[in-house]
């Protein structure tokens, strides 16, 4: 009985979920039909700084709308102070697959770097294109291309895991990061995304329902000076995100624990 009531309660949640996933692909792709007529004849300067704030901005109306709403409580505004700031690249753990979305929405001068297959996503890649995000499919060419950006003054997202998060708190950084730092003479500013939801982390499915309201909170970290030898500054900023992360998986107080959100299921 217990349970077919939980379920009953969560069906108006779902639908409300689902209705904010239609919402924001409906953004999206309204978004990449007009890219796609946009990003032939706009010079390319033009096109990216227009690609990118429009992005920005369909993201962040996504999320007032969210927590609007009370599905969501999300604190990203540490990151407002540097939205202007020219060549920075940001750095952050990847415990789900809206962490892109949750940045991006506060930073309209950057770029990510994303999987060549979502640059022919309906719903993502003209506008992708438009925007000068970077494909990962050549190593070489997307080091290149990130330390052009960086120099014109761009700013760079990336999360040096790879994926989501598969062997908590955190995977094992692949390189690429502190080389691009390194050529670009860019500084690497770390930013700690918090989250308690397992809402769209690794293997948990887009329309499963999770426990509400899903809450995110970022934190700005230490920021980091480029250096010559880029192996050792990538496992120094491994071990720099590994060691309060696993403070807070193994330490927490009673006082933290009782500051979580509360929660339907």
């Amino acid at each position: 009985m217990k349970r077919l009531l939980r379920w009953i309660v969560s069906i108006p949640l779902a639908l409300l979920l689902y209705a904010l996933l239609a919402l924001l692909g409906g953004i999206s792709l309204a978004w990449n039909l007009v890219a796609m007529l946009l990003y032939p004849v706009l010079p390319a300067r033009t096109g990216r700084a227009l690609g990118r704030r429009v992005i920005a901005l369909a993201y962040r109306a996504f999320w007032a709308t969210a927590s609007a709403v009370g599905m969501m409580r999300i604190d990203a505004s540490c990151l407002d102070a540097l939205r202007d700031e020219r060549g920075v690249i940001f750095v952050a753990n990847h415990p789900t697959m809206l962490d892109a979305l949750l940045l991006v929405a506060r930073l309209p001068r950057s770029a990510c770097i994303m999987k060549a297959d979502l640059m022919r996503n309906i719903f993502l890649g003209a506008g992708a294109r438009m925007a000068r995000y970077i494909r990962n499919d050549s190593a070489r060419t997307m080091v290149k291309l990130a330390v052009e950006d960086l120099k014109a003054g761009g700013q760079l997202v990336i999360f040096p895991e790879g994926t989501r998060t598969v062997t908590p708190p955190l995977n094992a950084f692949r390189p690429g990061v502190t080389l691009i730092a390194k050529l670009a003479q860019a500084p690497i500013q770390t930013v700690f995304i918090d989250t308690e939801s397992p809402y769209l982390a690794k293997g948990w499915p887009l329309w499963r329902v999770p426990p509400l309201p899903i809450v995110f909170t970022l934190r700005l970290g230490r920021r980091f000076a480029p250096q010559p030898d880029s192996n050792m500054l990538l496992h120094e900023i491994e071990q720099y995100f590994r060691h309060p992360m696993e403070q807070r998986a193994t330490d927490a107080q009673p006082a933290c624990q009782q500051s979580r959100a509360p929660t339907l299921s």
